[in-house]
């Protein structure tokens, strides 16, 4: 019988498939005393469903390739960073030693008093950062029950329907041929559909009661613009389905000949299209998408994540790359904007700020660490002197003794 069930779009896409409902994994136990004789062992138990879960983003990011490589190795990075959270650490212990609670019981407890304080967040972004807290506890969860089921076989074609998705899961499911997610929960601003819209994957979120109302093997037209789901089309609905797609084609044909068009107003102004990059990829689609230039280049990722910083020579040597991989347009470098709320394992920043966003980050930083800055701007120098246009920023001619920045 048709069903319409209104979600929200959270990464564009129209597709038609037969739906694949996963069941939810939620932590969902009951009160459990242990013996006091028991607690060192059940706290030796918890460590090791922990240090099982680090080990499996560990072997999942070695295992990534391609351009997406470094966009969701970041949030295994994060939920790598949230297993190694000493609050929480410290919460889990506690939890058992001091209240005698069984590890999945703790984990429960800890997962709902971590809940409580995102959902009290005003900001939607900040709320939806609970996502990222739910898929690492229930990474060890399911380290605690890891004979529990087999893995769901997902066929090509097939429409995901579960309660959440983790961001991991994601390109391992464009992968498989999945056309689509559908998910009951869930935040357009999450990782996860950050990272389905880099993997053009259609994500539907918040479809309230999607698990209860989907049936494995339902035809499902799934419309990740305006987060409708439509189970069990009639003929009107696949006569629209194929007349948007239709139109969808056309609209992707002509803006593929406006790409090397001016970017011009009916008055006759013309706007420059400047692209955000934070890797060769990004550079490698602004230029074949014809923008003016790299509006903002980030340079943190060559930061992140590792005990030493780079020197200038790395710096210069990635820095260049962007360059000429504009060949010749205007290329913008952001000096390096770590605060607290990045993954600083060199310890740059500061390892605790009340308000990371505001605080020791960007040009603070920058001035607390002149070293460090100078080694930056000198590579970006250098890197300046690879522009293909051999024009100076200032006075936009060539000048023998100028560093070219662009035009």
């Amino acid at each position: 019988m048709r069903l319409s069930i209104q979600g929200v779009g959270a990464s564009r896409g129209l597709v038609l498939g037969r739906a694949r409902v996963r069941e939810p994994h939620a932590i969902d136990v009951d009160a459990t005393r242990i013996e006091p004789e028991s607690v060192d062992g059940e706290v030796e138990r918890l460590q090791e469903a922990i240090a099982s879960a680090r080990s499996e983003l560990a072997a999942t990011r070695e295992q990534l390739q391609g351009a997406i490589a470094k966009e969701l190795g970041e949030f295994l990075d994060l939920h790598a960073l949230l297993l190694d959270d000493p609050e929480l650490l410290s919460g889990l212990r506690e939890l058992i030693e001091t209240g005698r609670y069984s590890a999945e019981y703790a984990l429960r407890l800890q997962r709902d008093r971590l809940a409580s304080v995102f959902a009290a967040m005003d900001d939607p972004y900040l709320r939806s950062r609970q996502e990222d807290i739910d898929h690492a506890i229930g990474r060890v969860y399911a380290a605690l029950h890891r004979a529990s089921e087999p893995a769901l076989p997902l066929r090509s074609g097939e429409v995901l329907v579960a309660e959440t998705v983790a961001p991991a899961e994601l390109a391992q499911l464009k992968e498989r041929g999945i056309v689509a997610v559908v998910t009951g929960t869930g935040s357009a601003l999450s990782h996860s559909a950050i990272l389905a819209r880099s993997l053009h994957l259609p994500l539907v979120v918040s479809a309230h009661d999607a698990i209860q109302r989907i049936n494995d093997g339902d035809a499902l037209i799934v419309d990740g613009s305006s987060g409708e789901v439509i189970v069990e089309p009639d003929a009107g609905d696949l006569r629209r389905y194929r007349r948007r797609v239709a139109e969808l084609r056309r609209e992707r044909r002509q803006l593929e000949r406006l790409r090397h068009a001016p970017t011009r107003t009916e008055d006759g102004h013309d706007i420059l299209l400047f692209a955000n990059a934070e890797s060769m990829e990004d550079v490698g689609e602004a230029h074949a998408m014809d923008a003016a230039g790299v509006g903002l280049y980030r340079t943190e990722f060559l930061f992140l994540n590792r005990p030493l910083l780079p020197d200038e020579e790395e710096q210069f040597r990635v820095y260049r790359e962007v360059v000429m991989g504009m060949r010749g347009r205007p290329v913008t470098i952001r000096t390096i904007d770590l605060g607290a709320d990045k993954a600083d394992a060199a310890g740059l920043g500061m390892a605790s700020e009340p308000n990371p966003a505001m605080g020791l980050r960007g040009l603070r930083l920058a001035l607390a660490r002149p070293l460090i800055f100078k080694t930056q701007l000198r590579a970006i120098l250098r890197s300046a002197a690879f522009d293909r246009s051999g024009s100076c920023c200032r006075c936009s001619r060539s000048a023998p003794n100028c560093w070219p920045l662009g035009r």
